[in-house]
């Protein structure tokens, strides 16, 4: 039998090196894009005078489309040209930051008012929202649809980092692109150039996947961002065999319930101090809008890399039961929160957000791996789908209830959610399965 045509064969292959670089590129350019973002928009809507409630709600708004559109992004790339979803997905990244960028640049020289400023801003993340979580499942199924099955794990996984290690070089270079001509808008223009450098790298040259066998399946991942760290659910939707009646897995199935709390109560004490500590920081240092992004970046930096280190350094080396992590983790993430409550100069505010950071990065592994073994190796896709949406839903309410808190009083978001920890560090222990 005479081998098959070269372009069948690509489908069988061991994926090259810089073609998995362009696809690491492909996720890490929007997860550095949406933290620098991040980094950037206490200062700008300090700067163009809305309150800062609607900057919350205008900036979220993006992520609960992601939510909600990711699911079908990534049962979409199981059935068309993965190569051609992720240009989707880089897509919807460059035209929705660029237009933000420019909306946002108008409303800082005074060309359009605050509200209509905000309004629109809105409008184009929500582009990104609707678009952008095209990328992770489209490049994990072309990813896996050319590796063999005994590495295809450890490639997913690899993959996945670029999220993580996303959220650090956000924040790090967000300060270095605030430019005399486009001051803080300039963030976005720099990273939507970046990301159509990479739409064209992968448009060239990653080769097409409309050809040849399909094996390889993407899954949803969560929106990207310091509090939604990759967590190996993702990697486990897109490996876990596919067999009939396996997919009814639901939020209330009595075997994964109380690891889903467990998840949604730490992610939504993540998501709306995450959301409150970059006006906490202009008003506790007594800082300008403008050059107060470069403090708001050292901070989320070190929160960034602090859960990095728990998940990829501390996690595996002290082998943790789930119910262990997740009680500690809350535990050390409300030590943290208390600290930043009180910390009254940047260094202090720096090390208690990554201590409170470190904490938060051991409650997420903590209630995946506690629902991931709760079911069968059949249900391991189903229940990596309610995983990815616990870890997402936390974006839907949380900032703006945050931002109301904050509005109150400064202290308060740290203050109750600090409490929720403490309540879910206790409820954890006694609830929650030894293994």
């Amino acid at each position: 039998m005479s081998p098959p045509p070269a372009r069948q064969r690509i489908g069988t292959t061991a994926l090259s090196r810089t073609h998995f670089l362009l696809l690491y590129a492909a996720m890490l350019v929007a997860a550095a894009g949406n933290t620098a973002l991040q980094s950037v928009m206490p200062a700008i809507g300090r700067e163009i005078g809305i309150s800062d409630i609607w900057v919350a709600v205008a900036y979220t708004w993006s992520a609960v489309l992601w939510v909600l559109l990711a699911p079908t992004w990534a049962h979409v790339s199981d059935r068309h040209g993965r190569k051609a979803l992720t240009l989707v997905g880089l897509t919807g990244f460059v035209v929705s930051t660029l237009l933000c960028g420019i909306v946002l640049h108008f409303g800082l020289i005074g060309a359009i008012g605050g509200g209509v400023t905000f309004l629109l801003f809105g409008l184009f993340r929500a582009i990104y929202g609707s678009f952008g979580s095209a990328t992770p499942s489209a490049t994990q199924a072309y990813l896996a649809a050319r590796t063999r099955r005994s590495g295809r794990v450890a490639a997913l996984s690899a993959l996945s980092s670029s999220f993580g290690l996303g959220t650090i070089i956000g924040p790090a270079v967000a300060p270095l692109f605030v430019l005399p001509l486009v001051g803080l808008a300039g963030p976005l223009f720099a990273f939507s150039a970046i990301g159509l450098a990479v739409f064209l790298a992968v448009f060239l040259w990653l080769p097409n996947d409309r050809f040849g066998r399909r094996t390889g399946r993407g899954a949803a991942m969560s929106y990207p961002g310091i509090a939604s760290q990759p967590t190996g659910a993702s990697v486990l939707a897109a490996t876990a065999p596919r067999r009939a009646g396996a997919g009814r897995v639901r939020w209330k199935d009595p075997r994964i319930r109380d690891w889903i709390i467990a998840g949604v109560a730490s992610g939504h004490a993540q998501a709306a101090t995450l959301t409150c500590v970059g006006f906490f920081i202009i008003d506790r240092l007594h800082l300008q809008p403008h050059g107060s992004e470069e403090s708001i970046a050292i901070v989320m930096m070190a929160g960034a890399s602090a859960t990095l280190a728990a998940q990829w350094g501390l996690i595996p080396r002290l082998g943790l039961s789930p119910r262990a992590l997740i009680t500690t983790g809350a535990l050390i993430a409300a030590v943290g929160l208390i600290g930043t409550m009180l910390a009254q100069n940047l260094y202090g505010i720096t090390l208690a957000f990554a201590l409170s950071s470190l904490g938060f990065g051991f409650t997420r592994p903590g209630f995946t791996g506690g629902a991931s073994l709760a079911v069968p190796l059949a249900e391991q896709g189903a229940v990596a789908g309610v995983i990815t949406a616990a870890n997402g839903i936390s974006y839907v309410a949380a900032p703006g209830v945050g931002m109301a808190l904050y509005m109150l009083h400064p202290d308060l978001p740290f203050a109750l959610c600090a409490l929720l920890l403490l309540g879910l560090a206790v409820w954890a222990a006694r609830t929650l399965p030894r293994s």
